[in-house]
């Protein structure tokens, strides 16, 4: 009894480490291959495909040499950089994903039933990572704002007229974007494999690395499966359409138009004309001329969006002018001769702000400082005469320009975003 009962347990004692390692363990491998821009075959000279290849390769040959590792999952996955169009990097997605898969077959089985496709297409989420983890990223907390908001809408589908790569090329300028296309893209233009084992312990055969197998060359697919034509990033173009509601309330009509250049700078310029008389009354309210000006647009809502924000400038306006009301009349330059003969100039320097109102309209309050001189005339009423009495020289220092102006916004992507535009 005595020795049977030993028997049991040292029969037991032998088992008992078999049932610990027959527990499933589960290994996960992959390997992420670089293409090419606007490209989907395999080149081994980008980056270290080639030795990524030949570890995975190598993985491969040794599981399936090796009956302790199951395969239980596949996922294939193809993304692209932003730019070119929403069709084109969807293609361009699923033939890089579809390379990968083939190149790797000829290592061993990869089963159809346990594989699953992911074309990400445009990798608005891996750019989003990739930015983050970049310090040297220009406007980096404006820029990461936009890429979150694209990543978030992006995951329930990319529309074209989403325009989300116009308005990051206009973003701040395009400097961002610029950055990103030179340091960011290249690392979305990618494929990716992970695999999923169930690895068992077997304790009858033990595992043998199996040598490494050269991968066999590809054949160069033709490069009609891949249409591509590189889109160029688009020149931001922004530009306002704009009245000075003050001359129109003093019955003086006027219209502007400002042109953004580039890193903050714009050029502007503007018409007035109101040539109003009443002779039986002696009631004259007439003005024209016109006005240029250069401006440099500061702070974070002129990086956010051109035309908006702080701004600081020059101007110079050339204009004439006849006013009176029933009395001493005033007449600015000679009577009768051309703009130039008659005209009085101003010049001088301003500060503003230009306040969103509406998805393409914005209010812009100025005030500016400088001088004013010209040749004017006095003169008085006096049946159906107009009495000359004085020819003066005007010399004005203070204020010379008040403009509180309805600007609208016109250009694509010009639009406020959170004034009636899209949120």
């Amino acid at each position: 009894m005595w020795r049977r009962n030993c028997c049991i347990m040292l029969l037991f004692m032998s088992v008992l480490p078999v049932s610990q390692h027959v527990q499933a363990q589960e290994v996960r491998d992959s390997v992420r291959i670089y293409f090419r821009q606007g490209r989907s075959e395999l080149d081994m000279s980008v980056r270290n495909n080639r030795t990524a290849l030949g570890r995975i390769a190598d993985s491969l040959s040794t599981s399936y040499a090796d009956s302790v590792y199951i395969l239980r999952k596949i996922l294939v996955e193809g993304g692209a950089s932003p730019e070119g169009s929403i069709p084109l990097n969807r293609k361009l997605s699923e033939k890089r994903a579809e390379t990968l898969f083939g190149y790797l077959s000829q290592y061993g089985e990869l089963p159809d039933s346990l594989t699953t496709f992911r074309f990400i297409g445009r990798d608005w989420a891996g750019l989003l990572r990739l930015a983050e983890a970049d310090e040297d990223l220009p406007y980096r907390e404006q820029t990461l704002d936009f890429l979150r908001q694209v990543a978030e809408k992006s995951q329930s589908g990319e529309r074209a007229e989403d325009n989300y790569v116009g308005k990051l090329t206009r973003l701040a300028g395009g400097k961002p974007y610029r950055y990103m296309y030179r340091q960011i893209f290249p690392d979305l233009r990618a494929s990716r494999l992970h695999l999923w084992y169930r690895k068992v312990w077997n304790p009858l055969k033990t595992p043998v690395p199996a040598p490494f197998i050269t991968p066999l060359p590809l054949a160069m697919p033709e490069r009609a499966e891949v249409p591509y034509t590189p889109v160029p990033p688009q020149k931001p173009f922004y530009m306002a359409v704009k009245t000075n509601l003050l001359y129109d309330a003093a019955l003086i009509p006027n219209i502007g138009v400002e042109f953004y250049l580039k890193e903050g700078w714009s050029i502007g310029a503007g018409w007035m004309y109101g040539w109003w008389k009443k002779d039986r009354i002696h009631w004259y309210w007439r003005a024209y001329g016109g006005d240029v000006t250069v401006r440099k647009w500061l702070g974070k809502k002129a990086a956010e969006k051109p035309l908006t924000g702080h701004h600081i400038g020059v101007y110079g306006q050339v204009l004439t002018y006849d006013f009176e009301t029933g009395g001493r009349g005033y007449m600015g330059g000679e009577p009768g001769g051309s703009l130039f003969d008659r005209a009085n100039f101003v010049g001088g320097i301003e500060y503003g702000y230009a306040l969103p109102v509406a998805r393409r309209l914005n209010l812009d309050f100025s005030i500016g400082i400088g001088y004013m001189g010209g040749k004017y005339h006095e003169y008085v009423p006096m049946d159906d005469c107009y009495v000359w009495q004085a020819t003066k020289q005007r010399h004005y220092f203070g204020p010379t320009r008040l403009e509180v102006s309805l600007v609208w916004l016109l250009g694509q992507g010009n639009i406020n975003k959170t004034k009636g535009g899209r949120r």
